[in-house]
């Protein structure tokens, strides 16, 4: 039986064969293909000649491609489309594949040629991005234990091992715990408030699990519209408090002991290097550089934000009062939110939703990456996809092929939560050839129904371009090495274009050309638009403090492991300076905080309020020059298609002219 993933894929662009990846194909693909890097590996080591950049450094940047494109595409899956069958493969092909980069990066020979290339380097004559090739690989392989003894390395190979399965363990539990629960409701009376389309929602669920009335998940799309319309208290309780204890339930789903084990375990790997704290380690290689300097950061937006979230927080008590709410919670927060939204700005989500269905709003940011930067986009069945719901998309620039999309839209049960970017496949260059990147853009919008399209909230329309801010990154990569492709990039910087995209859906002069009725064309009104506009930063106290509290709960538990022994108690007291409502002894927002006890944001979630800096002062610098002006958009472009290849400070000085201020930021949130 021919393996396609052991095979050079023949469709167009080169495209991934998903029709004919079955998961038997997996496990045997990764052993072949780890044995083939090996190889490769190898090959560099025993090479008689001398090292030079070129036969260590640069061919150690190339190798393993076949093996990282499988790895994209099983780890994409187990993503957007798992079942069990994966979810079980990945558990096997975890530790393996953290195993194959321990070998490397503990392999001495391999090691000591790199090292006299970097002890040498003076004798190259190296550009930029050559340069930050060899420091990073050096670098790299110091911070993955190539300094340490051979005890020590057995053991940090160990840890790195056991890490990649509790991870991966921590976000299967999350899922788990997401699918299993489901609230039926017959009686549409106890639905009060809740729209018609998200009846219909509710109705479509209950079909598919052949029930009658109406179901609600702890999906977003089927979660957050009842936190906000619905009027019945007693059920957005229920529903919260649901969603509030998953992997929370002293169940074989918990996951209180594995983030123990996880941070007891990074705090070990960070000792093993030196390192006085994990978070120590993680930041030495961020912009921030240290968690001082982000605890730092942390203080002075959350003392700048507290009065206004307070204040934000007292306008919604008097509304809950008039219901006769003296006990106001957490789970009444969204509803009188959306209460006093329409209230000052005549704006209602529901309302607002006929204007921006999915198509129109997709229409919308490729047209701005046209005008921006002067890309095309068009829809291809040419290649195949992972499930029927996905489209893909032709990028091209002046006629020419520059990147493969992926846009996979609705929630599936195979699907975890949330949106987010990745590729299938890096851009780099090499022999002459420019390997033009496979970029895939994932969310949980709502589906359409028989009778209407999928029509998205304006938060939803924020997450589109925010993604696809990300996308951007991806396709305009013009590097030469695949490991300073796209969005390999310091983390704290890997959300500026992905935050700045969002700025667009604010300004009238945009929004005005694709908010748009399904059904009549008709176009927003003015006054709408600019409601929107206006209520740009509505409750941006409460959503500041809410991320701060994040950011502030992640340093915590990467800087003092060891006083963490009841998860909800560490948790209360980290955030206690950012909780505006009292806390539910029963619900911990840890044990489904994915980002980084599963993702890449551990000791590094403070970087969404960093690239806020970031993004909020380049977006000042298109406001004073016109939002699509050219010659901005071309230095934007430039920031953008850099990548890894040059510290991220002096990228953005190269575009900006000066370093981010922080005023921007503050300016922007609170006037």
């Amino acid at each position: 039986m021919q393996n396609p993933l052991l095979q050079n894929f023949s469709a167009k662009h080169h495209a991934a064969p998903f029709r004919e990846i079955k998961e038997v194909h997996f496990l045997p693909a990764f052993k072949a293909l780890i044995e083939a890097s090996e190889t490769e590996i190898n090959n560099i080591v025993n090479n008689p000649e001398p090292p030079t950049f070129e036969n260590t450094i640069e061919a150690l940047a190339y190798s393993g491609q076949q093996l990282d494109i499988a790895s994209s595409i099983f780890f994409n899956l187990n993503s957007a489309e798992t079942n069990d069958e994966i979810q079980k493969i990945a558990q096997e092909v975890s530790p393996m594949l953290t195993e194959f980069s321990a070998k490397i990066s503990q392999n001495e020979q391999l090691f000591a040629r790199i090292k006299k290339v970097y002890d040498d380097s003076q004798q190259y004559t190296l550009d930029t991005e050559q340069q930050t090739l060899l420091t990073e690989t050096y670098k790299g392989f110091v911070r993955s234990g190539a300094l340490l003894n051979e005890k020590d390395k057995a053991r940090f190979k160990e840890i790195s091992i056991e890490l990649s399965k509790k991870s991966l363990q921590f976000g299967q539990n999350v899922l788990a715990e997401t699918n299993h629960y489901f609230k039926h409701i017959t009686d549409e009376k106890e639905l009060a408030g809740i729209p018609s389309a998200v009846l219909q929602q509710y109705r479509e669920e209950a079909k598919e699990r052949g029930l009658e009335g109406f179901v609600i998940t702890l999906q977003y799309p089927s979660y957050i519209p009842l936190m906000t319309y619905a009027e019945n208290r007693g059920l957005r309780r229920e529903i919260a408090l649901a969603n509030g204890k998953k992997a929370f339930q002293q169940n074989e789903y918990d996951n209180q002991h594995l983030i123990r084990e996880i941070i007891t375990l990074k705090q070990e790997k960070a000792k093993l290097l030196g390192y006085h704290t994990y978070a120590d380690f993680v930041l030495e290689e961020r912009m921030a550089k240290s968690p001082e300097k982000v605890t730092a950061f942390l203080h002075e937006l959350l003392v700048k934000a507290t009065p206004y979230a307070t204040q934000e927080i007292e306008e919604l008590k008097s509304l809950a009062a008039a219901d006769g709410i003296v006990d106001m919670q957490s789970y009444d927060h969204a509803f009188y939110a959306e209460k006093l939204r329409k209230a000052k700005f005549d704006i209602d989500d529901e309302e607002l939703k006929p204007y921006f269905q999915l198509e129109k709003v997709q229409d919308a940011v490729f047209g701005l990456a046209e005008k921006l930067f002067g890309l095309h986009f068009k829809e291809t069945d040419e290649v195949q996809k992972y499930h029927d719901e996905v489209k893909t998309y032709e990028i091209t620039e002046n006629g020419q092929f520059k990147a493969l999309l992926y846009a996979d839209y609705f929630p599936r049960k195979g699907k975890r939560a949330g949106a987010w970017m990745t590729s299938f496949r890096n851009q780099y260059k090499k022999d002459g050839v420019d390997h033009r990147p496979h970029i895939s853009v994932v969310c949980n919008f709502t589906k359409p129904t028989a009778d209407t399209p999928s029509l998205l909230t304006f938060q939803e329309v924020t997450t589109l371009f925010h993604e696809f801010g990300h996308a951007l990154h991806g396709v305009l990569a013009d590097t030469v090495y695949p490991n300073l492709s796209g969005t390999s990039v310091k983390w704290d910087f890997v959300e500026l274009p992905s935050q700045f995209l969002e700025n667009f859906c604010y300004e009238p002069e945009f929004l005005k050309t694709f908010a748009k009725h399904y059904q009549t064309n008709e176009i927003l009104s003015d006054e709408k638009i600019q409601k929107i506009s206006d209520s740009k930063n509505f409750m941006e106290g409460y959503q500041t403090l809410r991320q701060l509290g994040f950011g502030l709960l992640d340093m915590a538990y990467h800087t003092r492991p060891e006083k963490v022994e009841d998860i909800k108690t560490f948790e209360t007291e980290e955030t206690i300076a950012t909780n505006l409502y009292p806390t539910n002894p029963e619900t911990a927002l840890s044990t489904s905080f994915s980002h980084i006890f599963q993702g890449g944001y551990s000791a590094g979630y403070y970087s969404y309020k960093w690239a806020e800096v970031l993004d909020a002062d380049a977006f000042q610098y298109f406001k004073e020059n016109g939002i699509f002006n050219p010659e901005i958009a071309a230095k934007y472009k430039k920031l953008l298609s850099s990548g890894g290849t040059k510290d991220p400070m002096e990228l953005y000085k190269d575009f900006r002219g000066s370093e981010p201020k922080v005023e921007s930021l503050l300016k922007r949130a609170f006037g």
